[in-house]
C-alpha cells in the first residue's frame, strides 16, 4: 500500500510542547514501530514476531494509517496510534478485532466504521497532552472522511493473572454496555466468573477515556496469550459522544487543519 501523505487532512498542531499528524513515510511509521516494540514487548513482556529487530510488525501496518504524536522539541515519536479504514480492511480481509471476537451484530456499521489500535505512549509522556493530542488526530480523522463509528479493542494487562481484568468487567455498569444488538463474542474468552475477586478494580487510563467519551463495552474480554492482556472491544458511534469533549476534540481538530 502506497503510504499515504495527508499530514494536513489529520494537521500537525503544536500544544503543550507536541504536535499530532500521519507518518508520511516508511521511515516514520518504523519510528511507530519501535515505540511500539519498546511499550509493549520491552516493559510489558509480550511475544512479539517480527522481521525487523526492535519493532512490532504485524500483517496489518502496509494498509493502516499511522497516527504520531511527537515531542517538539527532540522530535520524537512519543504517542502513535494505527487506523484502518473500511476500504483498508477489505483489503486486508478483515479487521484486526475479527482475530478476537465474533463481531457478526456489527457487519452492517462496516463500511462507516474505523478501527483503532496499538495506541501507546512513550513511559516519559504518559500525560493528559498527549492522549489529547491523539484524540484530536482521531476525531479529526474521522471529520474528514465522513465515518460514523470507532472501534477497538482495549486492553487490561494480567501480570496479575487477569484478576483486575475480571473484576472491571464485573464492575462495568449497564450504561456503559453495548445494546445487545451491538454485542460480540471472545473467541477465547477470559474465565471471568473464575477469576473474578470482587476487588475494587483498577481501570487503564485508555478504557477511562473512552468509558468518559460515551464508548460502549460490546461484551466479555477475550483473552490475548500473546500480550498476556485480556481485551474488551469498545465501539464508539460519534453520535453518543459526550458533547463537551466533542466540542474539545473537534475544536482541536480544526486548530490543527489550519
Amino acid at each position: 500500500m502506497q503510504i499515504k501523505s495527508i499530514a494536513a487532512e489529520c494537521g500537525e498542531h503544536a500544544r503543550v510542547g507536541y504536535r499530532v499528524g500521519l507518518a508520511r513515510s516508511e521511515d516514520e511509521i518504523r519510528e511507530a514501530q519501535r515505540l511500539r516494540y519498546k511499550v509493549f514487548a520491552d516493559e510489558l513482556g509480550a511475544r512479539l514476531a517480527s522481521r525487523i529487530p526492535d519493532h512490532d510488525i504485524d500483517l496489518y501496518d502496509p494498509y493502516c494509517d499511522h497516527l504520531l504524536v511527537r515531542e517538539t522539541d527532540s522530535d520524537r515519536v512519543v504517542g502513535t496510534y494505527r487506523i484502518l479504514s473500511p476500504i483498508a480492511a477489505r483489503r486486508v480481509g478483515q479487521y484486526y478485532s475479527e482475530s478476537e471476537f465474533c463481531i457478526t451484530r456489527l457487519q452492517h456499521l462496516r463500511h462507516r466504521m474505523v478501527e483503532v489500535g496499538r495506541s501507546c505512549i512513550h513511559p516519559d509522556h504518559r500525560s493528559g497532552a498527549v492522549i489529547a493530542m491523539l484524540w484530536a488526530g482521531l476525531a479529526n480523522y474521522m471529520q474528514s472522511h465522513g465515518y460514523d463509528y470507532l472501534m477497538g479493542c482495549a486492553s487490561i494487562g494480567m501480570g496479575d493473572g487477569g484478576h483486575n481484568a475480571a473484576n472491571l468487567f464485573r464492575q462495568i455498569g449497564p450504561a456503559h454496555m453495548a445494546p445487545v444488538e451491538y454485542r460480540v463474542f471472545p473467541l477465547h474468552g477470559l474465565p471471568v466468573d473464575s477469576l473474578a475477586t470482587d476487588q475494587p478494580a483498577l481501570v487503564p487510563p485508555l478504557i477511562k477515556g473512552y468509558l468518559r467519551v460515551g464508548a460502549w463495552i460490546c461484551g466479555e474480554p477475550a483473552w490475548d496469550p500473546d500480550f498476556n492482556t485480556a481485551d474488551l472491544l469498545l465501539l464508539l458511534p460519534l453520535s453518543r459522544m459526550n458533547q463537551r469533549y466533542m466540542r474539545h476534540f473537534l475544536k482541536s481538530a480544526d486548530a490543527s487543519a489550519a
